[in-house]
C-alpha cells in the first residue's frame, strides 16, 4: 500500500508497549486437541511476564500442561497501529498470596463468569511491528 511503512519493533519497544497497558485485552493462542484456538483475555504485565485470569476451560487446561502459548496484543487507529506477539511457557499461579495480588491488578473480565484462576506466560520470544500510514 502506497504511503504505508512497516517498522519492526525491538524487544525493548515491545516490552514498553506491554507495560503501558494501553490495550487491556489480548488474545491467547492455545492448542486444544491439536486444533488451534485464539481466545480473548484481560491481562497485565508483571515482572516481565504476561499474567491473565481465566475460569475453567481450554485456556486453563492448556496452561496447566506446561504448554507453549502465543499471546498477542495490538492497538490501532486510522493512521497507525502496532502489534506485539509473545511466545512462551505457561503455568498456573497457585500461591494464594500471589493469586490475590495478581487478581487486584488485572482488569475485570468482560466475559461473564468466574475467572478465579491466574496463568503466567514466561516469554521466550517477543516480537512486534508498527504500521504508519501517511496521507
Amino acid at each position: 500500500m502506497r504511503g504505508t511503512t512497516l517498522e519492526v519493533l525491538t524487544e525493548e519497544e515491545c516490552y514498553a508497549l506491554l507495560r503501558e497497558n494501553v490495550a487491556t485485552v489480548g488474545r491467547v493462542g492455545v492448542s486444544v486437541g491439536a486444533v488451534p484456538e485464539i481466545l480473548p483475555v484481560n491481562f497485565a504485565m508483571i515482572d516481565g511476564t504476561i499474567i491473565f485470569r481465566t475460569g475453567q476451560g481450554s485456556k486453563l487446561h492448556a496452561a496447566t500442561r506446561d504448554a507453549v502459548l502465543a499471546f498477542e496484543v495490538d492497538d490501532s487507529d486510522a493512521s497507525s497501529g502496532w502489534s506485539v506477539l509473545v511466545v512462551g511457557r505457561s503455568a498456573e499461579v497457585t500461591d494464594d498470596l500471589e493469586v490475590a495480588s495478581t487478581l487486584a491488578v488485572i482488569p475485570d473480565g468482560w466475559v461473564p463468569g468466574e475467572h478465579e484462576h491466574v496463568v503466567r506466560i514466561t516469554p521466550s520470544r517477543v516480537t512486534g511491528r508498527r504500521i504508519h500510514r501517511r496521507e
